[in-house]
C-alpha cells in the first residue's frame, strides 16, 4: 500500500503557485475567490511562497492555513525575487497541472479553468496574454517593445511573455530552473529543454486596488542582462 502523501500527490489535480511580497490585503480576497472558482472542480493546493515580506502578509497566510488544509506557506527571510519564489515554488508543488498567480489581485482565477482546457489540447505551457491591461502607458509601452524583441529572437508568438498568470503541465515546471529575472523568459526556458508546445489565451485584467507595483524602471535594465543570458545559455 502506498503512503498517504503519495496517494494525495496522484490525487492532486492543481498546485497555485503564489509569490507575495507585502500584499497584506490582498491575500484573503485572493484565497476566497480561488476557492469560489476552484473547490467543485479540482482538488487543488494553493503554495504562497512568501518573498520576505515585510508587512503581516505571513500572518494572514497563516491564519488561513488553520482554516484550510490545502494551503502550504514557504517564507524566504529576505526578499530574494519573483525567480527565485517561483522556482522554490516549482520544486515543492505536486499538482498535475501548476498554476502561477500574481498576489496583488491583478490576474483573474476564474481564467485558471480555461488555461487548464487550453492545455488539455495538448500544450506544455499556456500564458495568459493581458490583452485589455489595466496598468498605465508607462508599464504598457515597454511591455509592448519588449514581448516583440522577445517574439523576434525566440520564435514563440506570444504577446505576453511576462504575464503572472500562466498553467504548465508538471513535468514542464519540474525541469526548469530559474534565478535573477529570468521569470520573464520562462517560455524560452521551456522551449529550451525540448517543451515547444507553447500557446497562449487572452485572460482577463484587473486594476490594482491594493498598495503599489513593486517593479521599478531599473527592471528594464536588468531584464537586458537576463535576456543576454538567456540567449547564451541557448547558444552554448
Amino acid at each position: 500500500m502506498l503512503p498517504s502523501f503519495f496517494i494525495m500527490a496522484d490525487k492532486l489535480d492543481i498546485s497555485i503557485l503564489i509569490p507575495v511580497f507585502n500584499e497584506e490585503d490582498s491575500i484573503k480576497i485572493l484565497y476566497d475567490e480561488l476557492k469560489r472558482n476552484l473547490d467543485s472542480i479540482y482538488n487543488w493546493e494553493v503554495i504562497f511562497i512568501n518573498d520576505g515580506s515585510t508587512d503581516k502578509s505571513s500572518e494572514f497566510i497563516k491564519e488561513l492555513i488553520n482554516q484550510n488544509s490545502n494551503i502550504k506557506l514557504i517564507s524566504f527571510l529576505q526578499n530574494r525575487g519573483k525567480s527565485e519564489a517561483l522556482n522554490v515554488g516549482f520544486k515543492e508543488c505536486l499538482g498535475k497541472y501548476v498554476i502561477t498567480i500574481d498576489a496583488d489581485l491583478q490576474d483573474d482565477p476564474s481564467e485558471i479553468k480555461n488555461l487548464i482546457a487550453k492545455l488539455n489540447d495538448g500544450y506544455d505551457m499556456v500564458s495568459g496574454w493581458k490583452r485589455n491591461r489595466k496598468d498605465s502607458i508607462a508599464k504598457t509601452l515597454p511591455s509592448k517593445i519588449y514581448n516583440f524583441v522577445l517574439r523576434f529572437f525566440s520564435g514563440i508568438k506570444l504577446h505576453d511573455f511576462n504575464c503572472g498568470l500562466k498553467a504548465y503541465k508538471k513535468n514542464v515546471v519540474k525541469v526548469i530552473n530559474i534565478y535573477g529575472g529570468m521569470h520573464r523568459f520562462i517560455p524560452i526556458i521551456a522551449k529550451q529543454n525540448g517543451f515547444s508546445k507553447i500557446s497562449e489565451i487572452s485572460v482577463n485584467h484587473r486594476e490594482r486596488k491594493f498598495g503599489q507595483s513593486k517593479y521599478g524602471s531599473s527592471r528594464l535594465l536588468h531584464g537586458f542582462f537576463d535576456f543576454v543570458t538567456v540567449l547564451f545559455l541557448n547558444k552554448y
